[in-house]
């Protein structure tokens, strides 16, 4: 086992890259553009809350079905990231102050959707001394408060910069899945993420099963940035040690030009493939598409997370 204790202007500091050429995309991971009066009312209540949602920033090929049935991704903390991460479309930058009353909203957005489950994402605040620790804190309470049945997945930065009690601050909230995702296999963070360190990223999620071990702990990463199969059985193999119990694994898409190149375009059969070793590797819960994203179907998927703990432990 390793040892894992080891202004608005979109991307200024990315105006030095080359551009990437953006290959076609294959059949199997093109989507419908989103029109139905569902996607509608999600976007209305997002602008009359003044929310941000990732499914927007990042450009989410899932927007449109996701949206249709009111499951936004919500992103606290502002619309401009702290890092430049070359997968990412989230704009960099330099953001403004922590809103105090936007837990309150996104509570009031959630009672709005009638979710059963959401997730909270955010950008990564370098520039605050808890790394945002307590603004996400703050926004599980609040739905807990206004919307008590619905259950809450947060997807979190690193905290890269931040001294590591900041963590116990959000698991004490008590949400029910702790996401955060590795993105990528270590050979390529000097490219892709320039800003983290793999192992710490893997001993964060490993010291949140330690604080407390009945809450469900979720990575994942992209396809299709130039790993190979046996570094990706890798991660699954270091996000185990970790005791990781949901492990997610999407195609890259790329954002602009001035992205990261898409290596090449994963097969429906590989991320089949992929899903078997998960599954045998020891994971509860694996979701391997070309289109799976870290809040794609989160909702049916906690379900059957929670079923197969269930299972396991031998609780009909």
């Amino acid at each position: 086992m390793r040892d894992l204790r080891l202004p608005q202007e979109r991307h200024p500091e990315k105006a030095h890259r080359p551009d990437n050429a953006q290959p076609k995309k294959p059949d199997w991971i093109r989507v419908k553009a989103p029109t139905s009066e569902g996607y509608r009312q999600t976007r209305d209540i997002m602008r009359e809350h003044k929310l941000s949602t990732v499914c927007e920033e990042a450009g989410c090929p899932n927007v449109g079905e996701c949206w249709s049935q009111g499951h936004a991704t919500m992103m606290i903390m502002g619309e401009i990231c702290t890092r430049g991460c070359t997968f990412c479309n989230v704009a960099t930058g330099k953001p403004q102050a922590l809103d105090v009353f936007e837990p309150g909203r996104v509570a009031d957005a959630v009672k709005k959707l009638g979710l059963k489950h959401v997730v909270i994402t955010s950008v990564d605040r370098d520039d605050v001394d808890d790394g945002g620790a307590e603004h996400f804190a703050q926004t599980i309470r609040a739905v807990r408060r206004q919307a008590p049945g619905t259950t809450i997945e947060i997807l979190t930065p690193d905290f890269l910069k931040c001294d590591p009690s900041v963590v116990k601050i959000v698991v004490d909230a008590r949400p029910d899945v702790f996401n955060h995702n590795l993105e990528t296999v270590p050979a390529l963070y000097p490219g892709v993420r320039p800003g983290a360190r793999y192992f710490h990223s893997l001993r964060l999620l490993q010291r949140v099963k330690e604080m407390d071990p009945s809450m469900f702990t979720k990575s994942g990463i992209m396809v299709g940035l130039g790993e190979d199969r046996q570094s990706v059985l890798q991660v699954m193999d270091d996000m185990r040690a970790a005791d990781i119990d949901f492990l997610t694994i999407g195609q890259y898409l790329q954002p602009t030009p001035k992205h990261h190149r898409v290596d090449r375009f994963v097969t429906p059969d590989e991320f089949a493939g992929y899903e078997r070793a998960a599954f045998g590797k020891g994971f509860l819960m694996v979701s391997a598409t070309p289109l799976t994203r870290s809040s794609y179907h989160a909702g049916d998927d906690f379900e059957r997370l929670r079923a197969a703990r269930q299972k396991k432990l031998g609780i009909s």
